[in-house]
């Protein structure tokens, strides 16, 4: 392609609204062009990316015996009622597009496929026989994002492949799960990115073991967990450890003490020369699930330890049945504004008490009348701790459970992990932190659709058993640009080998010189007859401008019809490196092919 045909547009300043380096730089190298909210046109450069990307995934699916097909992104709400997950996507989380056609039949946009694979496969497999069977897409999703940010990372329209697996049990479930842990780890060391596999929360997709594929980058919106033996390494939303020992308290006896303006641990601590370790820190939790029943939430935790709220989410969740419903619609600490709609009475914020009584909590029919109480394992052993008294300005110390309070039946482990902490596998090793951009997903979903929507196959006895499904996720424009996040410099990208758009870039610095233009020309015509993809930059501009233009967009290799001509070679630049060699003009396709063979064999 020539640069003088295509639309290209490159852009010298960072464009206001962009706020990380790849989202900035997809922006200002013509890659990209916003339209609207989380929503981007892929121009020229970005789609060769994106096909290159979708046909790795696409070899490694196939590889593994997957079978492509292309399912609708209109979705009948009806069946998302049936896996009962409607209302998690259009009232909880809400990021469902869901609309009203002129039959007054509601519709979602598809952000995820499980509900239309399994009304497929409840109408299509009928036998074990059929099993098993993994069916996968690449196409358009969507997500109405409360706040669309960082370009392709986080938009309302992506594009994803999905995958979903159907077995006869658990064990061949696992199979496939193993053999897609191999084919994401395949797709990304193709796609010449460092990553790495951790373990990760189903969130509300659902189902048993997950495992995310994390690219690194320092502009990852999630926190990795890892042990340097490499035996480790989770979200921290999933992550667990083993937090560093509590210290003996001081106090021996129980007593109540005047603290006056200790509203924080560390104010408390400070006045009663304590540790953290030391205290029970009482957390209030309001949770409204999809019936409209709201319920307080009072989680005791050690003084030094954070509640991770995915996991007591998914706590909550679990007993969503005990209050007749099915899934949790908010979970937040309750401000002042959301008390007044239930307390009979005034709080005693900062000071609560284990055992705060029910009478705060206002008769309504829509308010579950008592407190859940959670008690996290890191408060369950402490002896003679320190704790709020339910009374503004004081607490108590010396405190015990089962002794001044009872402790609550339902213990849990709901602390959040975190650099420091010690492995549970091995407490010789500890916790190490890294940024990460979840590239990839997998889940073992078991029966958890195919029960909810009847998708049954009948096994060699002539029973009737549930579907067991398998769920693998890899976000293609979200890689692209991870891809960027991970490689470029001050100058711009530095693309991987095997996913830039284009190989090399033959740059004329002055258009008027014939010897130039007809060597470039000749080695663009030569170089792409090779299958080394290649543009020429035969635009009538100035020669910084082209060699900017050439870092900006990333290409690998960079070839100069320049002073070198006159010796009868070519400078060649290679973009990551920026190690610049002259080579004769009669050997630079036989080189280039050799190098962009080795560069994207390396990955394979």
């Amino acid at each position: 392609m020539r640069l003088s045909q295509m639309l290209f547009v490159t852009l010298r300043d960072d464009p206001a609204d962009a706020e990380i380096p790849s989202h900035k730089l997809l922006l200002r190298a013509g890659y990209i062009r916003r339209i609207g909210s989380g929503i981007y046109a892929y121009l020229p450069l970005m789609w060769r990316v994106l096909q290159k990307v979708s046909q790795i995934v696409r070899e490694e699916m196939n590889a593994t015996g997957a079978q492509e097909c292309l399912l609708p992104q209109l979705q009948p709400a009806d069946l998302w009622k049936e896996s009962g997950r409607w209302d998690t996507y259009t009232k909880a989380e809400g990021i469902m597009f869901s609309l009203i056609d002129r039959r007054e039949q509601q519709l979602g946009l598809g952000p995820t496929h499980e509900e239309i694979i399994t009304a497929i496969a409840r109408d299509m497999i009928r036998s074990y026989r059929q099993l098993p069977l993994h069916l996968y897409q690449i196409q358009t999703k969507f997500r109405d994002e409360i706040r669309p940010r960082f370009g392709l990372m986080r938009g309302r329209e992506f594009i994803m492949k999905d995958g979903y697996s159907f077995h006869t049990d658990e064990a061949s479930l696992k199979e496939t799960y193993q053999d897609m842990y191999k084919a994401y780890s395949n797709i990304l060391r193709r796609s010449g990115l460092a990553f790495r596999a951790v373990e990760a929360d189903s969130g509300a997709i659902g189902g048993s073991g997950s495992t995310e594929f994390m690219i690194l980058a320092e502009a990852g919106e999630d926190e990795v967990l890892y042990t340097e033996d490499g035996k480790y390494a989770a979200n921290v939303e999933k992550a667990v450890s083993l937090p560093i020992d509590a210290e003996t308290s001081r106090f021996t006896t129980y007593d109540k003490r005047d603290t006056p303006g200790t509203e924080t641990i560390e104010k408390v601590c400070q006045l009663l020369n304590c540790s953290p370790t030391q205290l029970v820190k009482n957390v209030l939790y309001q949770t409204v699930y999809d019936n409209g029943v709201t319920l307080l939430v009072l989680v005791n935790i050690r003084g030094d330890q954070e509640v991770n709220e995915v996991k007591l989410q998914n706590e909550l969740t679990k007993l969503a049945s005990e209050y007749g419903a099915k899934t949790i619609i908010s979970l937040n600490v309750p401000n002042v504004e959301a008390q007044q709609t239930w307390t009979a009475k005034s709080l005693p914020l900062g000071y609560i008490a284990p055992d705060i009584g029910d009478e705060y909590i206002t008769a309504n029919k829509q308010i579950h009348p008592k407190f859940l109480r959670l008690v996290d394992q890191t408060a369950v052993d402490l002896k003679n701790f320190v704790t709020g008294a339910n009374e503004a300005g004081y607490h108590v110390v010396g405190a015990n459970w089962g002794e001044q309070f009872k402790l609550p039946e339902r213990v849990v482990d709901i602390r959040k992990a975190r650099p420091g902490d010690r492995a549970i596998h091995n407490p010789e090793q500890t916790l190490f932190s890294a940024r990460g951009i979840e590239a990839g997903h997998i889940f073992q979903l078991g029966t958890k659709y195919s029960q909810a929507m009847e998708a049954n196959y009948t096994n060699e006895q002539g029973e009737e058993k549930p579907l067991f499904m398998g769920c693998f996720g890899v976000g293609v424009s979200r890689l692209a640009q991870a891809a960027v996040e991970q490689s470029y410099d001050k100058d711009g990208i530095i693309w991987p080998v095997a996913i830039a758009p284009y190989h090399a870039i033959v740059t004329i610095p002055n258009i008027k010189d014939a010897q130039q233009v007809e060597i470039a020309q000749k080695l663009y015509t030569e170089l792409n007859s090779r299958g080394i993809e290649t543009l020429l930059d035969d635009r009538d501009e100035r020669a910084g401008v082209k060699f900017k233009d050439a870092d900006l967009i990333g290409i690998p290799y960079r070839i100069v019809t320049g002073r070198a001509i006159a010796n009868g070679k070519v400078e060649v630049v290679e973009r990551a490196t920026r190690n610049s060699q002259e080579i004769v003009i009669e050997e630079v396709t036989t080189t280039l092919h050799k190098w962009i063979t080795a560069a994207i064999q390396v990955k394979n």
